[in-house]
């Protein structure tokens, strides 16, 4: 057994686990932390994303050990403390950038960090940078949409053909 210790939403945690515990097992069955979903166990699908030290990490691809010391953004962390949602947050529900709700953790953890690194995103910069988040109901537009308005821009109209 391994002794980890981490900041996680601004509260310093412990346990004892396994050497081979996934972060995503400790964050969900360790602390009950059950907004960032296992969806595929290969690191494919984005829905278990967090933040380390932020920056955008998938949990199910590295060990608990390997967060040891480090600062753990959830889900749970990205609303502020009175509950008022984050922008990208806010994004999501206002433009309806989910519909079943399963990669909506891992969506809006990854799109808080690229307005973090590119606070104006183009319509493809953010496409590119949710590449490695699959959403298997929306077809992505509204993600997009929503991810724009979280900076502040709208979704430009396509030209008809």
């Amino acid at each position: 057994m391994t002794q980890v210790s981490m900041t996680v939403n601004g509260q310093s945690v412990s346990g004892e686990i396994e050497g081979r515990t996934l972060l995503v097992e400790f964050l969900r069955e360790g602390l009950g932390l059950t907004g960032t979903h296992v969806g595929c166990d290969t690191s494919q699908c984005g829905a278990c994303v967090v933040h380390i030290d932020g920056a955008p990490v998938k949990a199910c691809s590295i060990f608990a050990a390997e967060a040891d010391g480090a600062e753990v953004t959830t889900i749970e962390g990205m609303a502020a403390p009175d509950g008022t949602l984050s922008p990208v947050q806010q994004g999501f529900r206002d433009h309806h950038g989910l519909q079943c709700g399963f990669c909506t953790p891992g969506m809006v953890m990854t799109a808080t960090a690229l307005l973090k690194e590119n606070p104006k995103p183009t319509v493809t910069e953010v496409r590119e940078y949710l590449e490695g988040n699959i959403c298997r109901c929306t077809g992505y537009h509204n993600i997009v949409k929503a991810v724009l308005a979280a900076s502040g821009q709208e979704m430009p109209a396509v030209a008809a053909e």
